[in-house]
């Protein structure tokens, strides 16, 4: 029986997770069935969302287990297939384990085309990065042209799609990130109106209003923590705030404390509401059709950081939280 590479969950993390966390081994590919198929993986996606499975603890999904392979969103190469749905050479996407070989189960399985987009957009914008960004602003936002948009952790593979999303809707998009060159590619590669660098500026609540001389209308939130407190001083009427992420506080080891969002959402009519992309499954058919439309139409930039090499996954992944990507962060096996 062939073996293949594996990265294993060592061990749970404490606050931010260390290569310690993972483990590289090798195990047993296993026999191919009727109904399953012989993948080769080509790109597999690391997540800040990752971060929530490593430690045993309630959520939307199961944690990791400690000794078994970490899984992901993965875009792989059929080798061999007992399958109707798939043939040799094909390619899908799926939730994959974090292997270089695998048998897998066709059901589940999405076959994506080289020929319209390159495979990594396939992770990226043409799949849950880009469907988390679109359904989160049109489904929860609501957004209506002329309003303002903020977007934190912009640069980020979800933020970066959201502010072009934003601008094509006809909506006054602001940026957060954390570098004044991310700042700067906000602005010309992806139309942001304006930027703001939160590693630089010391009143965060001021810079939003300069930003924002019209109040927040939306408020898409990739991050949590004090940018997000900031925001709400910030926030119009009926705002609508879209709870997305909090990768400020994944790591934190003690319960955060923040503002009390009640009185801001008393006080405004507003809205926060937080949201899982799977929550929105019905719409993901008539999604992609609309974000790969804009694609063709090239009104949405495919950018990403790709890493080289199955064993630098689990590092690609700790470079999530030091902000070293630039849009989506795959790894080409």
């Amino acid at each position: 029986m062939s073996t293949t590479k594996t990265i294993n969950l060592a061990s749970r993390p404490t606050g931010t997770p260390t290569l310690d966390n993972f483990d590289l081994t090798t195990s047993d590919v296993g026999s191919l069935q009727d109904g399953q198929v012989l993948l080769r993986a080509t790109y597999v996606s690391v997540d800040p969302y990752l971060r929530g499975r490593m430690s045993d603890a309630k959520s939307y999904v199961p944690p990791f287990q400690v000794g078994q392979p970490i899984i992901s969103g993965a875009i792989a190469e059929v080798v061999e297939s007992k399958s109707d749905k798939f043939k040799k050479g094909d390619h899908v996407s799926g939730s994959l384990q974090w292997k270089e070989t695998q048998v897998a189960r066709a059901e589940g399985l999405q076959r994506v085309d080289p020929e319209q987009a390159p495979l990594s957009a396939y992770l990226g914008v043409l799949g849950m990065t880009g469907l988390t960004a679109y359904l989160g602003l049109t489904e929860i936002g609501k957004p209506k042209a002329g309003e303002t948009l903020v977007v934190s952790g912009a640069a980020g593979a979800v933020g970066s799609v959201v502010g072009q999303i934003g601008k094509i809707l006809g909506l006054r998009v602001v940026g957060i990130a954390g570098t004044d060159e991310k700042v700067e590619m906000l602005k010309s590669e992806f139309g942001f109106d304006a930027g703001i660098n939160y590693n630089t500026t010391e009143n965060m609540r001021k810079a939003i209003a300069a930003a924002c001389p019209d109040g927040v209308d939306i408020y898409f939130d990739n991050v949590g923590g004090p940018i997000s407190d900031a925001v709400l001083f910030n926030i119009n009427k009926f705002s609508r705030t879209i709870n997305c992420g909090a990768i400020s506080v994944y790591n934190d080891t003690e319960l955060p404390r923040g503002v009390s969002v009640q009185p801001f959402l008393v006080k405004n009519s507003a809205l926060m509401q937080g949201f899982i992309v799977s929550d929105f499954a019905d719409k993901f058919p008539a999604g992609v059709r609309q974000l790969a439309e804009w694609l063709r139409q090239d009104k949405l930039t495919h950018t990403e950081t790709v890493r080289e090499g199955f064993d630098n996954i689990p590092q690609a992944f700790l470079d999530l939280f030091d902000g070293k990507n630039k849009g989506k962060m795959v790894v080409r096996i």
